[in-house]
């Protein structure tokens, strides 16, 4: 193994063969004189046994060609700068581990959000399908209805004939039922048509007061009478919620009770009695 004085000196010595030797074995002055020639350049013979052969070209390109306390200097910063590079390096890969595993979990956590969404949309589109909404009203009228206790029945259109009777039929009903009140003129033809109407859908939705009066007895005036008629004016709990004055610009001039029944509901002033039958 080399020493640390060999390294210093450089790897040529373990191939140096000193001169002395010749000396301490009696050579004459011609050996003299062939080693001083050889140390001017002059090839000469090398007994392999006293200076073996260098070594092949193989194993040279192993040992370091540095030599001497320079060399040895080079050797060691050479050997950090590898060391600085291999922590770089590693600290590299760390850094893109660290953002490959980051993103793996960004990726799972983003999954697992579109999953959850999905399944949401589908229990929404379920939810607002047509059939579940018609299912839900007619559970909701039901509890309304259980709600408002027994309901009055009245199945016929109540005729006012006083401006008194007028107020009472409105003030003195269950804030829970609607009132719904017909005001006429006897010499127009859709007031007529109407009133027929409404003896219809008055059979049809029973919990619905209807009612009817002359414009002349309800105290309308006489533009009210040409330009408002047939008007439709609509109570709950005392409080005016519809107010429809010449209905036939809706209705045209020749309609039927299903026409009154579906611009009733429309306006949301009754509810579809196939919800709740």
């Amino acid at each position: 193994m080399a020493t640390l004085e060999d390294k210093l000196m450089g790897e040529k010595l373990e191939y140096y063969c000193s001169s002395s030797e010749g000396e301490d074995n009696g050579d004459d002055d011609g050996e003299s004189r062939g080693a001083r020639g050889n140390k001017q350049g002059t090839a000469g013979f090398v007994d392999p046994d006293v200076c073996p052969p260098p070594p092949a070209e193989g194993y040279r390109s192993q040992v370091s060609t540095n030599t001497g306390p320079k060399g040895v200097v080079q050797d060691w910063q050479r050997f950090k700068q590898l060391q600085a590079e291999k922590r770089e390096e590693s600290e590299r890969q760390r850094i893109e581990l660290a953002k490959k595993l980051t993103m793996t979990a960004a990726t799972a956590k983003e999954e697992e959000e579109r999953k959850r969404q999905e399944e949401i949309d589908a229990e929404l589109d379920e939810l607002m399908s047509e059939d579940f909404l018609q299912q839900y009203q007619k559970q909701r009228m039901a509890e309304m209805l259980r709600q408002c206790g027994h309901i009055k029945q009245f199945g016929k259109v109540i005729s006012l004939t006083t401006h008194g009777e007028f107020l009472d039929f409105i003030e003195k009903e269950n804030k829970h039922t609607t009132v719904i009140i017909h005001i006429y003129d006897k010499n127009i033809s859709a007031c007529s048509t109407l009133n027929r109407c409404l003896d219809t859908l008055a059979t049809d939705y029973p919990s619905i007061k209807f009612g009817k009066i002359c414009s002349s007895v309800a105290g309308m005036s006489r533009d009210f009478r040409d330009k408002g008629l047939p008007a439709l004016l609509v109570y709950k709990a005392q409080a005016l919620i519809g107010n429809f004055v010449r209905v036939t610009d809706d209705l045209s001039d020749d309609f039927f009770p299903s026409d009154v029944e579906s611009f009733l509901i429309e306006n949301g002033i009754v509810v579809d009695k196939t919800l709740y039958n």
